[in-house]
């Protein structure tokens, strides 16, 4: 009879502990934790630039913004960044603009990071991740597209090829 009890608390303890370990593993791993979808309002924010200067999300209204998550470790992330830095200049007088939101790393680290790859367009870096938490960023880098009216065409996870962003690029692009 012993036996018996001991045997039915260890199982259920192993079940337990398996429920629990499988909760973890799907919610870290499998459940889809993203907030924005194509269809959606942006997400308006706030954040400084490397210059100080502030950069509010509602003041691109009007533009087509290629909002793109991204860190100085992600070798995607520092694959795509001259490209966009190239594809930026073209695009800028047409109506696109770029809006690349750094994962909460050092200042030094970012501002060196730009001045190697000679960036221009708007580098903003999220202290503490609300603006990644807010639209639900999971890996890096992550892009999204806002059209001119300020709704999410496209989030698109992953490293981009120069011509996937001269194609979102165009898909923003203000009437188009």
């Amino acid at each position: 009879m012993l036996k018996q009890k001991r045997l039915m608390m260890r199982t259920s303890i192993l079940a337990i502990i398996a429920i629990a370990l499988a909760y973890t593993l799907y919610s870290n791993f499998i459940a889809d934790r993203s907030v924005a979808k194509a269809g959606d309002l942006s997400i308006n924010f706030v954040l400084n630039d490397l210059e100080g200067e502030r950069i509010e999300l509602e003041d691109y209204k009007g533009k087509g913004v290629f909002l793109n998550f991204w860190g100085t470790y992600c070798p995607p992330c520092v694959k795509e960044m001259p490209i966009m830095e190239e594809l930026y200049a073209e695009y800028k007088d047409q109506g696109v603009e770029i809006i690349a939101v750094n994962a909460s790393e050092p200042k030094l680290t970012v501002e060196r990071f730009v001045d190697r790859l000679g960036l221009t367009f708007p580098i903003v870096i999220d202290q503490g991740n609300n603006v990644i938490d807010a639209y639900g960023i999971r890996p890096l880098p992550t892009t999204i597209l806002v059209d001119e009216h300020g709704v999410i065409v496209r989030v698109f996870t992953g490293g981009m090829t120069e011509q996937m962003i001269r194609d979102f690029m165009e898909e923003i692009k203000p009437g188009t």
